[in-house]
């Protein structure tokens, strides 16, 4: 009963799985959130589906009952994110929020399979995540101040860099991060939502070319320090994101083919330079020429995504942890192998729905410095997924970089759940001033029609007096003429002549 159960479950989970994401794109048909209720319904008893039967599975194939404890500890956390941010805030996104739980409950499942020990520890670093992520909004509605701080943005950002670069912890080569009372602290990860903001806040005050100049600068220190530290996987992402947003902020052609031009030429520079870029490359143009080393997590990397075919192998049945760090830099290829192609597609598609969302929020913003702060985590978000999946798949080379939410990481986790509480805060001021907007409408036009009735009664009383006829003479006599033009032309030619008899 047990075998037959495990080699079910699979189905279960890709079925469950296509449909929550059928459903993640059904919400864009309709443009309020009280019309997507039924939608959100739905969602939410297939991420809980979901979550289920992979753990009815894991504790199935381990036999071990702390598995279940686990499942049970995330099942109520899951819930209470939701109800929370619902009560707390009831005019959040909660496509926003469905996706945000979909992505870490499937994080959590791998991270189970692989590497318990991880596993908690991300969960207990999601927890306190989340604490910090449900003051988000209300910070950003309460302060309007935060538009206005581009030099403070600036200095956030390049002294912390400098600081790792400095005296940082070297890991595989690369300065990434330091450590604070024994934990480890990436701080690239939190300075590119500054940098963000940054870009919106110099952006929002002004669009000339020496602004412009201003923006290079500072854009061009934080990515310089990057690429000192190798970092260049974070490097990229602050490259894209500075030269995506200069285009929407100015409208200008040029300055994106300028970019896009000297990304290019900045990418020839440090394959130059950096004998670990050249690795990387020659690992993406034939890792089997280079097996033994370099080449050795891209060639285990493709064997997963050619083991899992459309349903994958099962929970616990194929053999990912062949692949070197694969919780951090290649759980993509672990969903694909034990989970399936299915479930793995699934999951790009759930985070292309949290970016066509984040997109959907800019541009309904009609202040400037909230449309670009959505729109630069939109490309940091969107950005950081595509060089994740496109280094396991071999579409480019790999970078380094994690899946958000999915991924083990501390810095990672807890910076993706701040910009999805950034979003939701801005979603929430669009949606404030929305009400706002309809309700001035309504006043305005409440107090017009009260106007053009005073106005009405007053001509009225003025006809009356006049011509000595009462109101209600004058207004049978209107309405009488009002509907003599309504007749047909023989009528009304009918209607004369026994007039003039």
């Amino acid at each position: 009963m047990e075998q037959y159960v495990v080699a079910l479950s699979k189905y279960f989970i890709a079925i469950f799985m296509a449909v929550y994401t059928y459903e993640s794109f059904s919400v864009f048909r309709f443009r309020e959130e009280k019309q997507r209720k039924g939608i959100y319904t739905r969602q939410v008893l297939l991420l809980f589906f979901v979550h289920f039967t992979c753990f009815l599975t894991i504790c199935i194939e381990t036999g071990d009952l702390q598995y279940l404890f686990f499942y049970a500890f995330q099942q109520l956390a899951v819930f209470a994110v939701i109800m929370l941010f619902e009560l707390i805030y009831p005019t959040i996104n909660r496509l926003v929020i469905h996706n945000m739980c979909m992505l870490l409950v499937i994080g959590f499942v791998m991270l189970t399979r692989l590497n318990m020990g991880l596993a908690v520890r991300q969960f207990v670093i999601v927890l306190l995540s989340v604490a910090v992520a449900m003051c988000i909004p209300w910070l950003l509605k309460r302060f309007q101040s935060i538009k206005n701080l581009s030099i403070l943005y600036a200095l956030l950002g390049i002294l912390p860099l400098g600081v790792v670069l400095i005296l940082g912890n070297t890991t595989y080569g690369s300065k990434l991060s330091y450590s604070i009372f024994g934990l480890s602290f990436q701080p690239s990860e939190f300075i590119k939502i500054i940098f963000v903001f940054f870009v919106a806040s110099a952006f929002y005050k002004s669009t000339d070319l020496l602004q412009v100049a201003y923006v290079t600068v500072v854009a061009g220190i934080h990515v310089l320090i990057l690429a000192a530290s190798r970092d260049l996987g974070s490097a990229l992402i602050f490259f894209a994101a500075y030269v995506l947003m200069v285009f929407l902020a100015t409208k200008n052609v040029w300055y994106l083919l300028l970019g896009i031009a000297g990304g290019g030429g900045a990418s020839v520079i440090a394959y130059q330079l950096f004998r670990h870029v050249q690795a990387r490359v020659q690992a993406w143009k034939d890792p089997w020429s280079v097996i033994d080393g370099e080449g050795y997590q891209v060639a285990q990397s493709l064997f997963s995504l050619g083991r899992g075919g459309l349903f994958g192998l099962g929970l616990f049945q194929g053999a990912p942890e062949d692949i070197p760090k694969v919780e951090r830099d290649f759980i993509f290829s672990a969903v694909a192998e034990e989970m399936g192609l299915i479930v793995a597609l699934c999951l790009i598609m759930v985070c292309l729905s949290c970016f066509i969302m984040f997109m959907n929020i800019s541009m309904r913003m009609r202040d400037r410095f909230y449309q670009l702060v959505a729109f630069g985590i939109g490309v940091l978000y969107i950005f950081q997924i595509f060089l994740t999946v496109g280094g396991d798949t071999k579409f480019i080379p790999m970078t380094g970089v994690t899946l958000p939410l999915v991924s083990y990481g501390g810095s990672s986790v807890m910076t993706t759940l701040m910009m999805f509480a950034i979003i939701e805060g801005l979603y929430i001021i669009r949606q404030g001033k929305g009400a706002a907007n309809v309700e001035k409408r309504n006043k305005y036009a409440g107090g017009r029609r009260k106007e053009r009735t005073a106005a009405g009664e007053r001509t009225t009383g003025g006809s009356s007096a006049a011509g000595g006829k009462s109101g209600g003479e004058n207004d049978r006599e209107k309405t009488e003429a009002e509907n003599r033009q309504l007749l047909p032309a023989a009528e009304q030619k009918s209607e004369k002549e026994k007039e003039t008899h």
